[in-house]
């Protein structure tokens, strides 16, 4: 137990800049737009203010990177399904409700990817590794076609595309149930914490397949042992 507190600490340490800038911009900034301008504006004219921050905040992350891998192109296919959002008329619920339904639509590309057997996790978790470690992802590489591999990327994959159609079906209702500001102060806590949920099943998902991994190689390794022992070997000419 000390031990993962000391490495979520160093995490925080390491990574507490950046998520209280990524926090404030996403979070705080949206929806203190909107409380200032919904006068002035309207609830549609201060929405449509309150997006400005963290659309240019994804802009700007993904033109720091400068990678064209399966991370970068999903961020860019949020960015343009949140522009496409906001194209169109209606009124601001409607157009909340367009903005909601875009984490429902890469739900559907994570259980899309499924159906094809290209589950998206794979190919997240290998630009994710290449970023950092060629070797691990020439080691990521070699393990496709492993059958117990392919089922946890699959399950994985699975788990989050449900994930992401229950969140958007949760904020979908929030959006109903809830006055615009409250709405902004309240989806963006959802969020993080569904977010931190779901991370947090992966981790402890991928210990659990490693460690089965492991047991698996070992009592293999433990039958080769066996069978290779002279006492596993047959016994010839003692009756002649």
């Amino acid at each position: 137990m000390t031990s993962r507190l000391e490495l979520a600490w160093g995490l925080v340490r390491r990574n507490g800049l950046g998520i209280g800038v990524e926090v404030l911009v996403n979070g705080v900034a949206p929806w203190a737009i909107y409380a200032f301008e919904h006068k002035s504006l309207g609830d549609v004219g201060a929405l449509l203010a309150s997006s400005i921050p963290p659309i240019a905040w994804s802009l700007l992350e993904f033109l720091r990177r400068r990678r064209v891998d399966a991370i970068s192109i999903l961020a860019l296919a949020g960015i343009a399904l949140s522009l496409i959002a906001f194209i169109g008329t209606g009124g601001a619920k409607f157009l909340q409700l367009r903005e909601t339904l875009v984490g429902g639509v890469v739900g559907l590309m994570f259980l899309g990817s499924v159906l094809i057997r290209r589950p998206l996790i794979y190919y997240l978790a290998l630009a994710s590794t290449l970023r950092r470690d060629a070797a691990g992802a020439e080691e990521l590489k070699g393990l496709r076609g492993n059958v117990y591999f392919e089922r946890t990327m699959t399950t994985m994959t699975l788990a989050w595309g449900l994930g992401l159609l229950a969140h958007t079906s949760v904020n979908v209702a929030l959006v109903f149930a809830l006055s615009i500001q409250t709405y902004l102060a309240v989806a963006p806590i959802g969020g993080y914490a569904f977010a931190g949920l779901m991370v947090g099943w992966t981790f402890w998902y991928v210990r659990r397949a490693r460690a089965a991994g492991a047991a698996r190689r070992a009592a293999a390794q433990a039958d080769q042992s066996a069978s290779d022992s002279p006492s596993a070997q047959p016994v010839t000419g003692a009756a002649s």
